[in-house]
């Protein structure tokens, strides 16, 4: 199996897909070295079009500026480019040199239509995306009214 696959796997997302499936989604990643400090994608940008998946380093990913995560080696971020076309919801900077794997939206949703245990796992991750936000909004609307 190839090196892309090989990394492909280790990302949740991926993760159970067979070996062929792997191979053929790996076909339309492109590897992309960063240097430390690079700013992969802007909140509040159209920037770009892509879902990145590290292999390695590091990344912060950060709202408003400030720092809400970590991303190592086996993570993804832009995953929601792969559903909506939309501004990014967070900034990611590549806090050491990373080696990325990216895929653009129209080869992800070409893969994803003769899969569909990967648009499962994807519906599934953006609906606990949207369940945290709720979350976040409630516990901040709570906190404002007790104010």
């Amino acid at each position: 199996m190839s090196a892309v696959a090989d990394d492909l796997k280790r990302v949740p997302l991926f993760s159970g897909l067979s070996q062929r499936q792997l191979k053929q989604l790996a076909k339309d990643f492109n590897e992309r070295r960063v240097k430390q400090g690079v700013e992969l994608i802007k909140q509040g940008a159209m920037s770009g079009v892509d879902c990145f998946v590290i292999a390695e380093g590091e990344a912060s990913v950060r709202v408003d500026g400030n720092e809400v995560a970590r991303l190592r080696a086996g993570d993804y971020f832009g995953e929601l480019a792969l559903v909506s076309e939309r501004v990014r919801s967070a900034s990611v900077v590549a806090e050491t040199e990373m080696r990325c794997y990216t895929i653009q939206f129209w080869n992800f949703r070409k893969f994803a239509k003769t899969n569909p245990d990967v648009t499962w796992k994807l519906l599934q991750h953006v609906t606990d995306l949207l369940i945290e936000e709720r979350g976040r909004r409630h516990a901040a609307q709570a906190f404002s009214a007790s104010a």
